[in-house]
């Protein structure tokens, strides 16, 4: 659904956008790099349909794919990286401690096109390798806190570049898991629910999304064999402009052999076993690992503080949204 902020105006010119939005991606990801100890690599728009290793999503986005003049079998155009980091950090010998990031570009054709939702989606798909004794919610919700720093710290560089924006953000996390979020709110929807508590605490870090809950839904949809559901969240903040919850990230402790068997069994999807992914996983092969993914066009309209993500992304919108937008002040891209 379309949000129309009343009265709204951009506080820079598109050609200062362009500007800021550089400030923004360049400060960003070596703060993220340094909190995390990252290295930079480079990573694949497509892979095989064969491989497995292409994100499922919520297992019901139609992929983009296509057959090739020389090569057999059919591509696909990746919707994440989730996957193929993992098996990157093994391949190129990662340590304890040590991990990746990459610029992450990607198309779902199958998402609604509104404020926050773009076709094309960017990002920094970052992914590190841990120990056993780190599969825990405290190691989680202090890397968590590391991510939320470095944002801080971006949001703090690009108001001191550009003195017209005058975004605020906590770095207070408040950490809530989905299941005491359904307690405290059972008559809302998923998404009211969000905007009710990150209203009130404006930098929320929403866990163990994927299972079921007591009500018998599910809060949101997350594939089976990447995140292990019991370890895992989004990073919520506030966003002044549009007044809602504002996912910046996705991210999570990796399925090891026993919460993927698990959760393969509760999705109905335990043919995925035979995916050469799944298998370096149930045999102990791939590095336990924890990682996710940071809009880089969500960050940008959230420190910008702009009203649509098309203001900070070229991508495709149908004529309809361009007009309307446009009466309202909002010139896309």
């Amino acid at each position: 659904m379309m949000i129309y902020p009343k009265g709204y105006q951009s506080a820079l010119t598109q050609r200062e956008t362009q500007y800021a939005i550089k400030t923004v991606k360049d400060t960003f990801q070596l703060k993220l790099s340094k909190a995390l100890n990252l290295d930079r690599v480079t990573a694949p728009i497509m892979v095989t349909k064969e491989s497995g290793i292409n994100d499922d999503l919520n297992g019901v986005e139609r992929k983009v794919h296509f057959t090739m003049k020389n090569i057999d079998g059919e591509a696909e155009v990746v919707q994440s990286l989730a996957k193929w980091k993992r098996l990157a950090l093994y391949r190129y010998g990662y340590e304890h401690d040590e991990g990746i990031y990459t610029d992450m570009n990607a198309l779902r054709r199958d998402d609604d096109t509104d404020n926050l939702h773009s076709l094309f989606v960017d990002q920094w798909d970052w992914c590190r390798v841990i120990t056993k004794e780190e599969r825990n919610r405290e190691f989680l919700e202090d890397t968590v806190k590391k991510i939320v720093r470095a944002i801080s710290e971006t949001n703090d560089v690009v108001k001191n570049k550009y003195p017209m924006l005058d975004f605020e953000m906590s770095e207070d996390v408040f950490f809530i898991t989905t299941q005491e979020l359904e307690d405290m709110y059972p008559e809302l929807t998923s998404n009211d629910r969000e905007d009710a508590i990150v209203k009130e605490k404006k930098t929320v870090f929403l866990e163990q999304i994927g299972g079921k809950l007591k009500s018998g839904e599910k809060h949101d949809g997350r594939a089976p064999d990447y995140d292990d559901w019991e370890l895992n969240g989004d990073i919520l903040i506030w966003n002044d402009i549009l007044g809602c919850a504002f996912e910046i990230s996705s991210m999570g402790i990796r399925v090891d052999a026993e919460s993927l068997e698990k959760q393969l069994e509760a999705e109905g999807a335990t043919e995925r076993k035979k995916f050469k992914f799944h298998k370096m996983i149930l045999d102990g092969t791939l590095p336990l690992t924890i990682g996710g993914g940071i809009g880089q066009s969500r960050l940008c309209m959230l420190l910008l503080q702009k009203a649509h993500i098309g203001e900070v992304q070229c991508a495709v919108w149908s004529d309809e949204m361009r007009e309307e937008c446009k009466k309202h002040n909002i010139i896309l891209l």
